[in-house]
């Protein structure tokens, strides 16, 4: 390095000499300052670029704060797209999101769910005959049923007889405390019977319609459907017996 005493001692030669060493040294050092900015930014190759709350556009090497409320796209080093980084959301924006993400995942379960429970219903019936004959025995089971509780109400008539009968000898008068206990107890069983046969009715009226859908349901599976993508074919809530003597 060339040294004076002073300005005023230097010949101008040597000091414009010092000045060309001086700013040569000040390129050498900007310039290892952009090689290793270059060097940093080449490793991932990355080009963020956002359109700010302005209309204007920026560009970085790294994520724009400036546009942290608005989609980013991050760019290869020729221009493609590489990714796009979705705007931060805001704590209802993301409940919403949660919200939205959960309701997919149902639908996505009762989907599986309902392709499973057709395959089931295929392998169970391969055939309509198949199905008619599930349905038969489910409504032998409650014609057994309802022929028992007649019978049991036959039974309990015949033996009501002789309790009316007796009640003739107390016209006016008030019935001994056996008598009325027993009159008492044959009208409940009459009533339990009826009732029973009243339900058993019922239940032949809704499992004929719910194997009705059900055969609805299995002919289009029959004829090519697949198994999930067949609307519903019984109410909510509507199940079937498992077996022909769970309706009994």
């Amino acid at each position: 390095m060339l040294k004076c005493p002073s300005i005023a001692t230097c010949s101008p030669r040597r000091s414009i000499i010092g000045s060309m060493l001086a700013l040569a040294g000040l390129v050498v050092w900007a310039g290892g300052i952009g090689g290793a900015h270059a060097q940093t930014a080449s490793r991932t190759g990355a080009i963020y670029t956002c359109t700010d709350g302005t209309g204007k556009r920026l560009t970085s090497d790294r994520l724009i704060s400036e546009c942290l409320d608005r989609e980013q796209r991050v760019l290869n080093r020729d221009g493609s797209l590489r990714s796009v980084i979705p705007p931060r959301m805001s704590a209802e924006e993301r409940a919403a999101a949660e919200a939205r993400k959960r309701e997919k995942a149902l639908a996505e379960a009762a989907q599986k769910d309902a392709i499973r429970r057709d395959r089931n219903l295929l392998m169970r019936y391969p055939d309509e005959a198949a199905h008619n004959k599930a349905r038969q025995a489910v409504m032998d089971d409650l014609h057994k049923g309802i022929a028992l509780s007649d019978k049991r109400l036959q039974e309990l008539r015949a033996e009501r007889q002789p309790l009316d009968a007796e009640t003739e000898f107390y016209k006016g008068k008030r019935l001994p405390g056996k008598l009325h206990s027993q009159i008492q107890a044959n009208d409940a069983q009459q009533q339990a019977q009826q009732d029973i046969i009243q339900q058993q009715r019922a239940e032949m009226v809704r499992l004929n319609g719910l194997y009705d859908a059900e055969l609805s349901r299995l002919r289009k599976m029959w004829a090519g459907a697949a198994p999930g993508t067949v609307a519903p074919s019984a109410p909510n809530g509507v199940s079937r017996p498992a077996s022909s003597s769970a309706a009994h």
